[in-house]
């Protein structure tokens, strides 16, 4: 999808890029496939902040997408629109599928209105299909993978994401993922052919602090300029320095390069290659 530029008809819109929806081929969701969705403002069930500057923002509804698929193999589906999904970055595409049921998809790059998509192991390799593992080409560009033989979709999920399935084993396939990662995945796990569509999405701007607003996002404080009662980086007179060996968060936390990774996590047997 293209990049929409406007006119500096002001000082928000000089530099606001957004996507061009003209690609997209309906307005309103299937009603049947939304839900309601409650905002948290960033706090847990007792009140507390858990999330900072989260709070605001315009009203959304749901939209229920099928992440596994696993229960539709061998059942073909027509695509029957490509929608925008406030939820997430990627659009999202309705099928219907030849028993009747229609369900939301993650639309994947060059996926077309009237195309059919395919479950399980009798697919074709073509964007949109998804398979397991083991009955996909080693080389091929793949998104929404699953970590467990019966589960949903968790990898590479975001607009213009794909993982490379590097090769395969008896038990294991070697994928690259986003990150940089190489990662061991289960042969019985399931991933969709493909790249994830609205690839332009790194290219928008949002052009003023009213877009984030709307979007629920409020602002951000340095803690240099706090007061040292809310952050270990606050007082002192004028610009002070950090004074600390490492930076830290509000709650003396290392950050800012400082590796906060669990040396003990039980995943750590599955990674190949480390990020970079």
């Amino acid at each position: 999808m293209a990049v929409k530029n406007y006119k500096p008809t002001s000082n928000g819109k000089r530099t606001r890029k957004t996507i061009d929806f003209s690609e997209l081929t309906s307005k309103r969701p299937e009603k049947r496939l939304t839900t309601t969705k409650s905002k948290t403002n960033g706090r847990n069930n007792t009140g507390q902040i858990t999330v900072r500057r989260r709070g605001g923002g315009l009203k959304r509804l749901y939209r229920i997408i099928d992440f596994s698929r696993t229960n539709k193999d061998g059942i073909k589906g027509k695509v029957l629109s490509l929608e925008y999904d406030p939820n997430r970055s990627a659009n999202i595409a309705l099928v219907a599928y030849s028993d009747g049921e229609k369900r939301y998809i993650l639309a994947a790059d060059k996926l077309k209105v009237g195309q059919i998509v395919e479950n399980g192991e009798d697919s074709e390799i073509q964007p949109g299909n998804c398979l397991k593992i083991k009955d996909i080409p080693a080389g091929t560009f793949i998104h929404n993978i699953a970590l467990h033989a019966n589960g949903k979709g968790l990898l590479a999920r975001s607009a213009g994401s794909y993982a490379t399935l590097v090769a395969k084993g008896d038990k294991f396939g070697n994928v690259k993922l986003p990150s940089g990662e190489t990662r061991l995945i289960s042969v019985n796990c399931v991933a969709t052919v493909g790249v994830v569509g609205n690839a332009d999405h790194r290219n928008t701007q949002r052009g003023k602090a009213g877009i984030s607003r709307l979007k629920g996002r409020r602002p951000k404080v340095r803690g240099t300029v706090m007061n040292p009662c809310d952050h270990p980086h606050g007082g002192g007179e004028g610009k002070a320095p950090i004074g600390r060996e490492y930076p830290c968060s509000p709650w003396g936390k290392n950050t800012m390069g400082m590796k906060t990774r669990n040396k003990k996590n039980k995943s750590n047997k599955y990674i190949v290659n480390k990020r970079k």
